[in-house]
């Protein structure tokens, strides 16, 4: 049975690529039935954040990517918290050592930042990274050192014949010779595992069957075929995923896309638009398609259609299905939630159903939630508009359009509220626009910019209608006072 698992490491918010990476083994797990796990690798305890842990957990919840194991909700293979696992790890390093295909160093770091340095100088292009100088320390110095408790780290030996030779799902056939790589550490001083061993501690403990991870991995994976076969186990399947690319090109950054995903919720996208949009980064259904439920997402996802190649975060398409997601009939409830918390704070209080018939004017014409409730956008249906449109106003608000306007106050006032319908409302100025002998636009136009202070919005028969008689007359009654 298929078992995938997302590994991220709470040293900061959950950005773009780690939530698409998350959402491709959510959807390799359910297209086959199988497992999806949320593992937590905290061992590096420098730069572990408790807040970057809770937005993790949050923004995984509000795209909806439910786990089956993991911290909260346990399983078969717990703990899956690393730094819940250490004695694990240092059980493991000790059996590599046992058996010869590790060795501890006791380099200062002191020495290693002047290999590192003489290496520079020297422009290695193969070869470079720790010189495996304490690989070939007699034993008995070996002994002495780790006796006078001197501090050391536990590193992988490289088999250096070796060729390593495995094969991506995306990616194809790679292989790389043992020689170009370092003797890699497996234990840190602290006693803390790198990411290398308890990787693949835990991946196989833990039944993992394929990795799916960012291709930045790709260069790890043959230290982890390696060391899989060290301890004799069967590798997973590796599947390393493309690069997401800034608009523009370049890699992502906080200033080119790669916010948080909780960043995304603040700025007004549904998570069910925000789920379909990455499943499409880099994966592709086979078909011009690109509007599909969860659900569909699920049953069609596919490893081999995954291109190799770098995609761009193109967030003006993310806008167009947002916009698409807003318009759906089931996502209503959840806009009007978000738009009235935010209406109220403003202080605006309206009673009845007047903010849902508000929320349905502009659910058509918005991009984003946010839009809607901002002051700019729709807050003359709370409050008469302060400022107009100068160059508007100033052709259409003039003294010629006062008898006009004098009219349809008159007419108006004379629907009752119940006929205070766009379809009434319509039929009022068709009327007046066919006794002045002009088009029904030189009527809507101005009428639209003294009700709202604006030239374009949402339908001005339904505007009027929501705005109900008594402001409409009012607001109209004020312009026709302005004009005389």
């Amino acid at each position: 049975m298929v078992r995938v698992r997302f590994a991220p490491s709470p040293t900061g918010y959950l950005h773009i690529g780690g939530a698409r990476t998350a959402l491709f083994n959510y959807l390799f797990a359910r297209r086959h039935g199988g497992t999806f796990i949320l593992r937590i690798e905290d061992t590096d305890q420098k730069r572990f954040q408790p807040e970057a842990l809770a937005e993790i957990y949050e923004s995984l919840k509000w795209l909806g990517l439910t786990w089956d194991e993991g911290p909260d909700v346990g399983g078969p293979a717990a703990p899956y918290v690393q730094s819940q696992r250490t004695a694990i790890y240092r059980q493991h390093a000790e059996q590599l050592l046992a058996e010869g295909k590790a060795y501890r160093c006791f380099c200062t770091p002191e020495r290693l930042a002047q290999v590192r340095e003489e290496q520079e100088k020297a422009k290695m292009q193969q070869g470079s990274g720790y010189d495996r100088h304490c690989r070939h320390l007699p034993a008995a110095e070996t002994e002495r050192q780790y006796e006078s408790q001197q501090s050391h780290v536990i590193r992988f030996k490289i088999p250096l014949e070796r060729t390593i030779a495995f094969s991506d799902i995306i990616r194809g056939p790679i292989q790389i010779r043992g020689e170009l790589l370092d003797d890699f550490v497996l234990l840190k001083s602290d006693g803390f595992p790198t990411y290398h061993l308890a990787n693949i501690v835990d991946d196989h403990l833990m039944g993992v069957t394929h990795v799916l991870r960012g291709d930045e991995w790709l260069t790890s994976t043959p230290r982890h075929i390696l060391l899989y076969e060290a301890f004799g186990w069967e590798p997973p399947q590796f599947a390393h995923l493309p690069i997401i690319l800034a608009p523009g090109g370049g890699k992502l950054s906080k200033r080119k896309g790669a916010a948080s995903v909780l960043d995304y919720r603040q700025a007004g996208y549904l998570p069910d638009a925000l789920f379909n949009f990455l499943a499409l980064i880099g994966w592709n259904p086979g078909n011009d398609k690109e509007i599909m439920s969860r659900e569909e997402l699920c049953q069609r996802f596919s490893l081999e259609q995954i291109s190799p190649k770098a995609s761009v975060f193109d967030e003006k398409k993310l806008e167009w299905m947002n916009a698409e997601y807003m318009k759906m009939e089931r996502h209503f409830s959840e806009i009007l939630d978000i738009v009235k918390k935010d209406w109220e704070q403003k202080g605006y209080d309206k009673n009845g159903n007047y903010y849902e018939n508000v929320l349905k004017l502009f659910i058509p014409r918005a991009k984003k939630i946010t839009e809607i409730s901002e002051s700019g956008f729709s807050g003359y249906f709370f409050e008469d508009p302060i400022e107009f449109e100068k160059e508007k106003s100033e052709k259409y608000l003039t003294k010629e359009f006062l008898p006009i306007l004098q009219q349809l106050v008159y007419e108006l006032n004379q629907l009752s509220e119940n006929d205070f319908t766009p379809n009434q409302i319509e039929l009022v100025l068709k009327r007046i626009a066919q006794k002045k002998d002009i088009k029904i636009g030189e009527i809507i136009h101005p009428t639209r910019l003294a009700l709202s202070g604006k030239s374009i919005g949402p339908g001005l028969f339904e505007m009027m209608a929501v705005l109900g008689k008594d402001v409409v007359l009012q607001r109209l009654g004020k312009i026709a006072s302005k004009l005389k």
